[in-house]
Parts: structure tokens; C-alpha cells; sequence
């Protein structure tokens, strides 16, 4: 196959996944202190969606209590408007950060690769100080769910490096899992 040919169905993949509509996100900020006019991070994630032709589905800011958090996620998993949640804050190694616990608590597939490489972009532009973030994607049934640092910089990484080029095609890989099997099982070749 021609490598034109593999890249066009990737973009295939990506338009028919994303919608008419594009993409329902939850936008959740975890902090202790900030609300909607100081939530500078929040605000970027709201304003990135949109910008890529998403949808914002629900935004919130949640106080740094694992109970909360579990809360407001599990609302979020459940609304089926919601392919993909982010949440900013809430991910370093101080006592109130929790978000990495909560989230992978409610994971049942662990994106490896979304900490690994975050913390590698993270570490050009910061240095060993990277170590501290415990950014974390994953799955838990056909939402994908990623937990960033509450920085706008961190943020803007996260989105424009990572999530954004890649959210389509995470939508379309979960959305292989609900469609209906080619072969009922009485009708497969032996």
C-alpha cells in the first residue's frame, strides 16, 4: 500500500470518529484555589477544543478532595457526550495532589506512553524538574481520560503535542469495541 494511501485512511479514521460535531470533551480543573476567572488553564483546554473543532461538553472546577474528583469523573465517564476527559491540576506530589490515584483508580487501560512521552517533552523545556509531574492517560470504558499538571504551559503541551494530534484516532480505536461483529460466532469459518 502506498504510504499516501495509509495516511489518507488515517485521516478518514480521525473525520469519522471526531463527527460532524467533533468530539465531546470534559474540561475539569482540579485546585483548591481557583475559580473561573483565575482559571487560566482551564480556559486554554476550553478555548484549544473549540478551536480544533471539538465540543466543550462539561466544564468544572473541583476541589482537591479524591472523593470529589471521583465523583465529578465518574459523571463525566458516564455522560455519553463524553469521548475524552482532561483534567488540569492536581497531578505533582504534594498531599493534596490526587488526581494520579483517583484516575487510575478508574483506568482500565493505562496509556503509558501519554506520562512517558509528557515527561519527556516536559524535560526540554524544564529540565530535571519533569521527574515531579505524574501526568497519566488512560481508558475506563469508551471514554479516554488524561490528567495534566495545572500550569497553562504544561497544558499547552499536553494538548498541542499529545492529545489533539492523536484524540480522533484514540475515538476511533474505542469505538472499533462497540460496533457489531463482521461474523455472528455460528457463522465463522472453522
Amino acid at each position: 500500500m502506498p504510504a499516501h494511501a495509509s495516511a489518507s485512511s488515517h485521516l478518514d479514521h480521525e473525520r469519522a470518529a471526531a463527527g460532524r460535531d467533533g468530539i465531546g470533551f470534559a474540561i475539569i480543573t482540579l485546585s483548591d484555589t481557583r475559580n473561573e476567572a483565575t482559571d487560566a488553564s482551564g480556559s486554554y483546554l476550553r478555548q484549544a477544543v473549540a478551536e480544533s473543532g471539538h465540543q466543550n461538553v462539561l466544564y468544572r472546577i473541583v476541589p482537591d478532595e479524591p472523593a470529589t474528583i471521583r465523583e465529578v469523573l465518574q459523571a463525566a465517564i458516564a455522560d455519553e457526550r463524553v469521548a475524552v476527559v482532561v483534567t488540569n491540576g492536581s497531578t505533582g506530589i504534594s498531599a493534596r495532589d490526587t488526581a494520579h490515584e483517583v484516575l487510575r483508580g478508574l483506568i482500565s487501560k493505562q496509556l503509558d506512553g501519554f506520562g512517558e512521552l509528557f515527561r519527556m517533552l516536559s524535560y526540554q523545556e524544564i529540565g530535571a524538574a519533569a521527574m515531579l509531574s505524574r501526568a497519566i492517560g488512560g481508558v475506563s470504558g469508551s471514554t479516554i481520560l488524561f490528567a495534566l499538571p495545572g500550569s497553562t504551559k504544561a497544558v499547552q503541551l499536553g494538548m498541542q503535542k499529545l492529545i489533539l494530534p492523536q484524540v480522533a484516532h484514540l475515538v476511533h480505536e474505542l469505538s472499533k469495541q462497540s460496533l457489531p461483529e463482521a461474523h455472528p460466532p455460528e457463522d465463522r469459518p472453522a
